[in-house]
């Protein structure tokens, strides 16, 4: 499922940056990126229609390695994707394994309708919040919602408390 049409961005045309509402912090091609360090997971996958998906397996570059040595007193990040979709995010829900910019999905390379060349992966929280066709992590230091958030979505998204929409 997706808000608008699907991104077709391909992986000479991909680029992820990191920055602070002004300055960007980090970059990476397709190339530089795809040099780093991944690791395959298998997660459990909840969407906020009510279903889920059990033991999916998926290789990505983690937060982690993205963020190393990166010093920030920011308390949230901002997603944004190619074809305007953003999602926020609390910093600390991207650290510590707990999230993923994903490139394959069982063992094959990412499909373009499921986020491909690359998306973010935050199974701990409602999928909404993996944000498909990834291309730049803004860190804040206060939240502010993002396209589902401003348009009644929960703040957060946490599956176990069902945490689908504003006031739940």
């Amino acid at each position: 499922m997706s808000a608008g049409p699907t991104p077709h961005v391909t992986p000479d045309q991909w680029e992820f940056k990191i920055d602070d509402g002004t300055n960007v912090l980090r970059r990476w091609d397709w190339k530089s990126f795809r040099e780093l360090p991944s690791e395959t997971v298998t997660v459990d996958l909840h969407c906020v229609t009510r279903w889920s998906k059990l033991g999916t397996t998926w290789e990505g570059v983690s937060l982690d390695t993205l963020f190393g040595g990166l010093n920030t007193d920011a308390s949230h990040v901002m997603a944004h994707s190619y074809g305007d979709y953003s999602t926020n995010l609390p910093l600390n829900d991207l650290r510590n394994k707990q999230a993923w910019i994903a490139f394959r999905f069982d063992g094959k390379d990412l499909a373009p309708e499921h986020g491909g060349p690359a998306r973010l992966l935050v199974p701990h929280l409602y999928l909404w919040k993996s944000a498909k066709w990834v291309r730049r992590l803004t860190l804040m230091h206060q939240d502010k919602p993002g396209f589902w958030e401003i348009r009644g979505y929960h703040i957060y998204g946490d599956p176990w408390r069902e945490q689908r929409y504003s006031g739940e």
